[in-house]
């Protein structure tokens, strides 16, 4: 479990659920700062998923060195892909373990001091069509972070329709 402190989550609900979403760059900013504020993170990105050929494509990323914006992924089929972008349900992996079984870059992932993850996915329509992924040191986030994640996913779901 973390050792964060509780943030009241509203004011950050309220400035993502306030933003221009149709500035999408500005937008993803807020919402990074809202994650950071509430729930913590390393890393984010968010990418889009390409339910025709499976792809995902990041199209923001907190650390643009590393994850830079434009790349793409094949993510391999198997339990994580089903439950997130076939179910629509947000992943948790709690330690390193966790982070090497699900993806291919886990070494560059590890190396960031990124041991955990929560991937919250993005629906439309009942079909996921994209996630916000967020990462930080092993055993951060928790089942009790789930509602406050979705709840920001959704209100990204209105820039990720505004993407080109």
């Amino acid at each position: 479990m973390s050792n964060r402190s509780q943030t009241d989550p509203l004011p950050n609900l309220h400035a993502v659920a306030t933003s221009d979403t149709a500035d999408t760059a500005r937008f993803f900013e807020i919402l990074r700062e809202a994650l950071d504020a509430t729930l913590g993170h390393t890393l984010l990105t968010a990418m889009r998923y390409h339910r025709d050929s499976g792809d995902t494509e990041r199209f923001y990323s907190s650390n643009p060195d590393a994850y830079p914006v434009g790349g793409r992924k094949h993510p391999t089929p198997g339990f994580w892909m089903q439950r997130l972008f076939v179910e629509g349900r947000p992943y948790i992996g709690y330690h390193a373990d966790d982070i090497r079984e699900v993806f291919a870059d886990h070494e560059l992932i590890i190396s960031l001091g990124c041991e955990s993850i929560l991937n919250l996915p993005v629906r439309h329509h009942d079909h996921v069509i994209g996630t916000i992924n967020i990462l930080h040191e092993a055993g951060w986030y928790s089942e009790g972070d789930v509602p406050l994640g979705e709840t920001f996913a959704a209100l990204a779901l209105p820039a990720f329709l505004n993407l080109p």
